[in-house]
C-alpha cells in the first residue's frame, strides 16, 4: 500500500504543470551557462578583429584630420618673465602668433578599398584633397606689439595632420602663384604635432596672399577638417557607401546611393568658438578639438555588434519555445522530458555561436540566414520525434521560424527595437492567454497522467 502511495505522489509530481514551468525556469537559467561564454567568444572575437584593423591602419594610415591652414609668425614678447621663456632672444621671450585664412575650399576624392588580415577585412582609402584661399597680411596692432618686434623672417605657413607619415605624394603648394617646398612637422610652436610647414621669410609683402595645395594621403575610419576660413567650403565625394557624418556640423547638402555618397559643408567663422587670429595657441586647442567636422566610413553591419545585440533577445527565445512545448503539454496531453527540454534549448543558443562563425566568412545576412535555417529544421526534426506527429513539429517550427525573422526586424531597425518588441512581446503574451483560456488549471494539478503506448496520447484516471 505504501508503495502505491509513494507511486502515486510521484505520478502527481511528474503531472504537475506548475511543476514543470518552475522546472522550465530552471533549464533556462541552467541554459546562461553557454550563453555566458558565447558572450565572451563575440568579445574575443571582437578584440581579435580590432588587433587586425589596428595593425593594418598602424601601417597604412589612421584616422585622418587636418587642423589648417595657417600662418604663425614669432614676435618678441618681453613682458614676460625669464622662467616662461621658450627661445631666448636679447631681453625677450618668443611667442607665436597664428592667423587663420579669410577664406578656405577644400575638394577631395576619398576611395575606399579592402585590406585582409587573416580572416578580417579592414576598409582603408586613399584621399586625394585640393585646398585653397586667401590670406590677409598679418597684423599685430590689435595687440599692442611693437612692430620691430615681429619677426617676419621666421613666419611660415603650417598645415597640421593627425597621421602625416602616410602621405603617398609630395604635396604641390603655390603662395601667389609661386611655387615652394614644404618641410616636416608642424612648426617649432606644435612641438611634437604631426604636420607640415613652409617658410614664408620673404613671402608676406602685400596685403592678401593666395595659396594652393594638392594632397593626397592614405586613411581609415574617418577623415576630418577644421574650419579653419572666415568662410570654409568643403566638398567630398567617395565611392563608400555608407558614410556616417559626424562632428559639430553635419553637411548641408549630401547624396548617398549604392555608387558612393557626395557631401557639402559651408560654415562661417561666427558659428565657431574661437577667433581669426590668436597669441597663444594652448589656450584654443580643445575648441579647435572640438570643431572638427567630416565623416566615419562604418561597416554597414557589424557582424560582432548584431550578435552582441542578439544575444540580448535570447531569453526571449528560449521562454517562447519552451511555452510552445509546454503548450502541447497542457492542450494535447503529451508528457515532454526535461531533457528533451534542454537539448531543444542548446540548439537555439548554438544557433549565436554558428551564425557568428559564418559571418566573418560569409557577411552578416547571409550568416544570419543559414545559421537561423539551420536551427529551424534541427528544432522541427528533433520536434517531430518528440511530439510524435509531424504537424505538431510544424507548429514548432513555424513559431520558431516567426522567432527568427522577428529577430532579424530587431536587429535591422535598432531605433524602433524598443516599439517593436514590446508589440512582439504583447502578442506572444495574448496568444499563450488565448490557447489557454478554457483550461482548467485546478484539475491539471490534481490529475494523474499516463500516456497511451499506442499512439503517445495521453488520457486523464
Amino acid at each position: 500500500m505504501t508503495d502505491i502511495c509513494k507511486d502515486n505522489v510521484l505520478e502527481s509530481l511528474r503531472s504537475s504543470h506548475l511543476l514543470k514551468v518552475l522546472l522550465i525556469g530552471l533549464l533556462i537559467l541552467l541554459l546562461q551557462i553557454p550563453i555566458f561564454k558565447i558572450r565572451g567568444i563575440i568579445k574575443e572575437r571582437e578584440q581579435t578583429r580590432e588587433e587586425a584593423v589596428n595593425e593594418v591602419t598602424a601601417k597604412w594610415g589612421g584616422s585622418q584630420s587636418l587642423i589648417g591652414p595657417t600662418i604663425v609668425v614669432p614676435y618678441a614678447n618681453r613682458s614676460l618673465p625669464a622662467d616662461n621663456r621658450r627661445q631666448q632672444t636679447p631681453g625677450a621671450s618668443v611667442e607665436y602668433a597664428t592667423f587663420l585664412p579669410e577664406s578656405l575650399k577644400i575638394s577631395g576624392t576619398i576611395k575606399s578599398e579592402p585590406r585582409y588580415r587573416g580572416i578580417f577585412e579592414i576598409p582603408v582609402y586613399r584621399m586625394s584633397l585640393a585646398l585653397s584661399g586667401r590670406f590677409s597680411r598679418p597684423y599685430f596692432s590689435e595687440w599692442s606689439i611693437d612692430p620691430n618686434d615681429v619677426l617676419w623672417d621666421r613666419a611660415y605657413f603650417c598645415l597640421r595632420i593627425s597621421d602625416a607619415r602616410a602621405m603617398t605624394k609630395t604635396p604641390v603648394f603655390s603662395w601667389n602663384n609661386e611655387p615652394l617646398g614644404f618641410l616636416p612637422s608642424a612648426g617649432e610652436f606644435a612641438g611634437s604635432q604631426q604636420g607640415i610647414h613652409v617658410k614664408l621669410a620673404d613671402h608676406l609683402e602685400g596685403q592678401s596672399f593666395n595659396f594652393s595645395l594638392s594632397l593626397a594621403l592614405n586613411g581609415s575610419i574617418g577623415a576630418f577638417f577644421a574650419p579653419f576660413g572666415r568662410d570654409t567650403d568643403v566638398q567630398i565625394s567617395s565611392n563608400w557607401c555608407s558614410p556616417s557624418f559626424q562632428g559639430t556640423w553635419l553637411p548641408i547638402e549630401r547624396t548617398v546611393n549604392e555608387d558612393g555618397f557626395e557631401a557639402t559643408w559651408n560654415i562661417p567663422f561666427l558659428s565657431r568658438n574661437y577667433p581669426q587670429k590668436w597669441q597663444s595657441w594652448s589656450n584654443l586647442e580643445n575648441a579647435v578639438s572640438s570643431s572638427l567636422f567630416g565623416v566615419n566610413m562604418i561597416s554597414p553591419v557589424d557582424h560582432y555588434r548584431m550578435s552582441q545585440r542578439s544575444v540580448k533577445y535570447q531569453i526571449l527565445f528560449l521562454v517562447l519555445t519552451f511555452a510552445t512545448l509546454w503548450l502541447f503539454e497542457v492542450l494535447i496531453k503529451i508528457r515532454i522530458h526535461p531533457v528533451q527540454y534542454l537539448l531543444t534549448g542548446a540548439g537555439m543558443c548554438i544557433f549565436y555561436l554558428l551564425g557568428l562563425s559564418l559571418a566573418e566568412h560569409f557577411g552578416f545576412v547571409p550568416a544570419y540566414a543559414t545559421a537561423s535555417g539551420a536551427i529551424i529544421i534541427l528544432v522541427t526534426s528533433y520536434s517531430a520525434a518528440v511530439l510524435k506527429a509531424a504537424r505538431r513539429a510544424i507548429v514548432v517550427g513555424l513559431v520558431v521560424t516567426l522567432l527568427y525573422i522577428y529577430l532579424y526586424v530587431l536587429l535591422m531597425i535598432q531605433d524602433y527595437a524598443l516599439l517593436v518588441g514590446s508589440i512582439g512581446l504583447f502578442a506572444a503574451l495574448a496568444t499563450i492567454m488565448f490557447l489557454t483560456r478554457k483550461v482548467d488549471w485546478y484539475s491539471l494539478t490534481s490529475g494523474t497522467v499516463a500516456r497511451s503506448p499506442a499512439d503517445g496520447e495521453v488520457t486523464r484516471r
